[in-house]
């Protein structure tokens, strides 16, 4: 939708990306080189920013807090004790911080538990495997699952010998090409080998590198298809059972799994804010998720994540500013689990769609930054590279494609602009969802930087005169 202006006496009428038309008692609205110039006159205040976050004495705070916090109590699993130690520690912190608003809201979250679990190949040879079971796969029983395996590349392959499946586990040595096309295996892995009467799947792990390293995540099971256990193996096991099948051999596994699932938990998003000076109602969100898997330290997903994004009203605090819109840090819970606590969170609050001018997610890694990714309008996206510019000092200032974030795709798709952080997505899932996620992965001063990038967006886009304009 294009904007549309009309002047009346005195009276601006500004429709916005909600469709909704509201009067303002101001000036008409400006070109977009009277936009750019303003943004120009926040030169002084992003440096100010940088340089606390990235040379002062904030410098590798972010990565600090978080240490503490990884440290103490560890990888927080969805429904685990651990994360609601998390969740009241963060409550705590933030209002120690002086932030305002800190308060938790209520949401219901999946409970699953892995348990003991083991694969051992007992032919041609015994061997050992590493293995993760994936997110609410059910158990085996006590003796667990010996069967033949029935290897495959792809789910095409599967569909052409589905006659060889019944009885068997299904192993998928699928290619690595990218983690949005890869993941389908992960996620529908145990469904698609179920259809055809398999007993077991286990699913090469999705990982740009590995040692020996399994790296686990979430899988759907499917209405009116029976469930089946499902593990990631590492990228060694199923490239090795590759080349044993090409030469005929018949690979016999026994999978052992204490998985369970129990009753929705309860759990909270942690809330803080700075309030807007000028227009408190309206909106700019930042987040990152506070849960994990329960392997490693979930340090870099979503630890660095969250963390920065606390660290971005801190810098603005610190700083003794005061943005005209209000900045809402948000803390998703269960978001491993596929934003479930964010999807509770648009539900209570999409009433005041119209009010949020920009909603951020950093679950991508809190490596140095190559820029942000944005959706959004046309307009906005121009606004957006105009704000980007300002980071020229840390050499931050590209704007790409599709802004994304499990937690806030459901306002995306609703229509509010959208901005993630890109970072290097190589390394990132090299250690995504696996032991090796830990604060070894960190960096404190590409956190700093990491958090620099967040501070100065979204402070800036929240003191705009106007929101960002929708499509």
């Amino acid at each position: 939708m294009k904007f549309l202006l009309f002047t009346f006496v005195g009276v601006h009428l500004l429709f916005l990306n909600s469709g909704k038309a509201i009067y303002r008692n101001d000036t008409l609205q400006r070109t977009f080189e009277e936009i750019k110039e303003e943004i120009a006159h926040y030169g002084d205040v992003a440096k100010a920013i940088i340089d606390l976050a990235v040379y002062g004495k904030a410098q590798n705070r972010s990565y600090e807090r978080l240490a503490l916090l990884v440290d103490t109590v560890g990888p927080r699993l969805s429904g685990s004790k651990s994360l609601e130690k998390a969740i009241q520690i963060m409550y705590q912190n933030l209002k120690e911080d002086g932030l305002e608003n800190v308060h938790l809201e209520p949401v219901k979250i999946p409970h699953w538990e892995r348990g003991e679990e083991s694969a051992v190949m007992l032919e041609p040879r015994v061997h050992k495997m590493a293995i993760l079971g994936l997110g609410s796969s059910v158990g085996t029983p006590p003796e667990g699952v010996t069967a033949e395996v029935l290897l495959v590349t792809s789910f095409d392959e599967l569909q052409r010998r589905a006659a060889e499946a019944k009885g068997k586990i299904v192993v998928y040595n699928q290619p690595y090409a990218n983690y949005s096309k890869t993941v389908e295996y992960r996620v529908r892995g145990a469904v698609e080998a179920a259809k055809v009467g398999a007993l077991a799947s286990l699913i090469r792990s999705v990982a740009s590198f590995s040692i020996y390293s399994p790296h686990t995540g979430v899988q759907e099971y499917q209405n009116g298809v029976p469930k089946i256990p499902t593990a990631c193996i590492t990228v060694e096991d199923a490239e090795m059972m590759s080349r044993m099948v090409s030469r005929g051999s018949r690979i016999v596994i026994q999978l052992k799994m204490g998985a369970k699932n129990y009753a929705d938990a309860d759990s909270f998003n942690t809330v803080a804010e700075i309030v807007g000076s000028k227009y408190p109602e309206q909106v700019v969100l930042v987040s990152g998720h506070l849960d994990s898997w329960d392997v490693g330290q979930g340090a870099m997903d979503d630890g660095g994540g969250a963390f920065i994004s606390w660290e971005a009203l801190s810098l603005i605090k610190d700083l003794g500013l005061r943005p005209k819109r209000t900045l809402r840090l948000v803390l998703w819970t269960a978001e491993e689990q596929g934003g479930v606590g964010a999807f509770q969170y648009y539900q209570s609050h999409k009433a005041n769609i119209s009010n949020y001018s920009l909603v951020m997610e950093s679950d991508g890694g809190t490596f140095l930054p190559y820029g942000l990714q944005f959706t959004g309008s046309d307009k906005a996206r121009a606004i957006m590279k105009e704000v980007m510019g300002l980071l020229q000092p840390i050499n931050v200032t590209q704007v790409f494609s599709d802004g994304e974030g499990t937690d806030i795709k459901f306002w995306i798709q609703a229509g509010v602009p959208g901005a993630s952080l890109l970072d290097d997505l190589y390394k990132y899932f090299s250690f995504h969802h696996s032991q090796g996620d830990t604060m070894t992965v960190m960096d404190p001063k590409e956190m700093s930087v990491a958090a620099a990038v967040w501070a100065v967006v979204s402070y800036v886009v929240a003191d705009l005169e106007e929101m960002l304009p929708r499509s």
